[in-house]
């Protein structure tokens, strides 16, 4: 059990320290209280490796979040008070949610409204749930935005487990390639190459360069990892200056059906977020500042961003989105509908649905072009290793 240090004053008014042992934080807290001290402080050890692995493990995940806001949206549709809602959950939660709960009980019980509390948590909740909560508030159907919310939340899930899903396939058979293709350069080949030799067969060209290919790796495999390891970091720290997330997103789109299959992404997340950001009464400006933001693609925000700022001077979304080609066609000519009869939350969901179920086909299209790369690739690789494996052996058995 995590062990937290504490600074407290008795009832006497004298400071104390010490530590104390508890599942999360706000546990601990609670504990201290039940002890007639006044909590100052309570701060997690982490003098241990283990510490630092539970709180990397016990990380609130997106199902965490999909559940909590599924559960408050049922309590609160019950009829119960929200610092009575978030108690109970505060102890049906795991530690690391609960902790969360917690700390959203403790601010509420102190006078913030939930929008607020939620906007002390930015790590577990973002800009667009902080923002649908208050407009929640403020229309007085809290219940109705969380159920709203948690339906948006639970699409986001499947479909990124069915995006997830459909890459599993040609991930593994790459690995499998990879690791494969590594041990037969380190173990096998240098064991076969020192057979060659005692036998003093004369080797071809092609069991040549498989031979020094394989001593290469065998001798210098430490600099592939590093040159790995390297190339991952680089390519994070380059992704994080504006030149190089825009440079790389570029190249994403541009790529044959990866391209596809990204633009189609972004696009149900824009429109869907969008439409439930208008459905909660949040005002076009403000939506469409909110989700400028938090697109995933540095060239959509930029786009989104002079959008929003035309839409402020009194352009049709539609129109000011026609100009930019990162938008398909169908976007603004629905949008168009939408703005024309007074519907457009309902038009942006159901474009939602018409690009998710692109995206998923994109998918497909994905896995299915990569099957028949994948297969050559390994029938290639395994084809010249067999051809520089065999042809000495055949030389050898000419011999005798």
């Amino acid at each position: 059990m995590p062990i937290f240090s504490y600074t407290a004053k008795n009832t006497h008014g004298e400071t104390v320290k010490g530590k104390v042992e508890a599942q999360a934080k706000d546990q601990a807290a609670s504990i201290l209280i039940s002890r007639q001290l006044l909590v100052i402080d309570v701060v997690p050890l982490t003098d241990s490796g283990l510490s630092m692995v539970n709180s990397f493990l016990n990380k609130v995940k997106h199902e965490d979040l999909v559940n909590f806001t599924r559960q408050l949206a049922t309590m609160i549709e019950s009829g119960l008070p929200l610092a009575k809602a978030l108690s109970i959950l505060r102890e049906q939660n795991n530690p690391a949610m609960g902790e969360v709960v917690g700390n959203l009980l403790r601010e509420i019980e102190g006078g913030s409204t939930f929008s607020q509390a939620l906007a002390k948590q930015p790590d577990v909740f973002n800009r667009i749930y902080i923002q649908l909560i208050k407009a929640g508030e403020i229309g007085g159907v809290l219940d109705q935005v969380l159920n709203k919310l948690a339906e948006n939340l639970e699409k986001d899930k499947e479909f990124r487990a069915k995006t997830k899903g459909a890459m599993i396939y040609p991930v593994i058979v790459m690995s499998a390639m990879l690791v494969v293709g590594f041990v037969m350069m380190v173990f096998v080949i240098p064991k076969l190459s020192d057979m060659y030799t005692d036998f003093g067969a004369e080797l071809p060209l092609p069991t040549l360069i498989l031979i020094s290919m394989a001593n290469f790796v065998s001798r210098f495999w430490w600099l592939f990892v590093l040159l790995a390891i390297g190339a991952v970091f680089g390519l994070r720290s380059w992704k994080r200056t504006p030149l190089g997330e825009r440079k790389l997103d570029q190249l994403l789109l541009k790529m044959p059906i990866i391209g596809s299959l990204r633009e189609r992404v972004i696009l149900t997340n824009f429109t869907r977020t969008l439409s439930l950001l208008l459905t909660a009464g949040v005002p076009l400006l403000n939506s469409l500042a909110i989700v400028s933001q938090s697109m995933a693609s540095a060239l959509y925000r930029d786009a989104m961003t002079e959008v929003t700022k035309k839409v402020e001077k009194g352009v049709a979304l539609s129109r000011a989105m026609s100009v930019y080609d990162l938008f398909p066609g169908i976007l603004h000519q629905m949008l168009s509908v939408g703005e024309e009869t007074g519907k457009l939350d309902e038009v942006l969901l159901k474009l939602s649905s018409y690009f998710e179920a692109e995206s998923e086909q994109a998918v497909k299209n994905l896995t299915s072009a990569m099957e028949p790369v994948i297969m050559v690739v390994l029938g290639l690789g395994v084809g010249a290793m067999v051809i520089a494996i065999i042809m000495p052996i055949y030389s050898l058995t000419s011999q005798f």
